[in-house]
């Protein structure tokens, strides 16, 4: 069993295990955090499970890191909030770049994931995703906050849900997405940067969830697909929302996540 080394000081962590459920560990995207990306869903899933979720340097209560974030090190921190909760085993539910860090927890500790779900993430960052992600990072890196939300809302957003906002609507919702970027999101981002674990990700022996978000433009949809076909043995659902599962439909989110780990659970 890989040891568990982090290199910089313990992330700042939700913990919901009033339950006493089984484990489950929360995988954040890139410019999100705990709150932002699960927090519509966390009392739901608190229910049933043990929840324990960190925010990335730089986003939340965690302070941005001094150097380039490491892939490991986002999944060590995670393990590592498991290990002072006590919690020995733990499914991981990855949300986009969490997809990424919930994969490399399976890697790096196959003895203790009993599960993996993921949504709206990819087993490799193809040509498109790579320009908007190095786009995407350097507005990030200088503070352009409404050239960032300009460029991302019409990604993540459900088109059909865009179409029929008013103008003044759209405007509101980019300002309110340029208030919530977060100073790490660069840092994040550049994860994007040559991601590939199709290798990795094939050679995973764990009971698996794809969710793939339908109407996403940022992940589109055969990205998510590929990730299902390399991922051995995984089911795949489809949800018709954007990039956004938990702004537009939260309680179907929650639910295909509690379901399908209470019947892994029982088998």
């Amino acid at each position: 069993m890989p040891v568990v080394e982090t290199t910089t000081a313990p992330y700042a962590r939700t913990v919901r295990t009033e339950s006493g459920g089984p484990g489950l560990l929360l995988a954040h995207g890139a410019g999100g955090s705990v709150e932002t990306n699960f927090g519509t869903v966390l009392d739901a899933l608190a229910a049933r499970f043990g929840v324990v979720g960190v925010d990335y340097p730089g986003t939340g209560d965690t302070p941005r890191a001094d150097e380039p974030l490491r892939l490991d090190e986002l999944a060590d921190q995670l393990v590592a909030a498991a290990d002072a909760e006590g919690l020995e085993t733990f499914a991981v539910l990855g949300y986009s770049l969490g997809g990424n860090v919930a994969v490399r927890i399976a890697s790096r500790h196959p003895e203790r994931v009993t599960a993996l779900v993921l949504t709206a993430t990819f087993a490799r960052a193809d040509n498109r995703l790579e320009l908007l992600g190095g786009l995407w990072r350097q507005l990030a890196e200088r503070d352009e906050r409404e050239l960032t939300a300009s460029l991302l809302v019409p990604l993540a957003v459900n088109p059909a849900v865009l179409d029929g906002l008013t103008p003044a609507q759209v405007d509101q919702l980019v300002r309110d997405t340029a208030g919530s970027v977060p100073p790490g999101t660069a840092d994040h981002v550049a994860l994007l940067e040559g991601a590939d674990l199709r290798s990795e990700i094939a050679a995973l022996d764990v009971p698996s969830l794809v969710i793939a978000t339908t109407e996403d433009l940022l992940v589109p949809l055969p990205l998510q697909r590929e990730l299902a076909d390399v991922l051995p043995g995984a089911r795949l659902a489809e949800l018709p929302t954007g990039h956004l599962p938990f702004a537009e439909r939260p309680a179907e989110w929650a639910a295909l996540v509690s379901d399908f780990l209470r019947a892994t659970a029982e088998r």
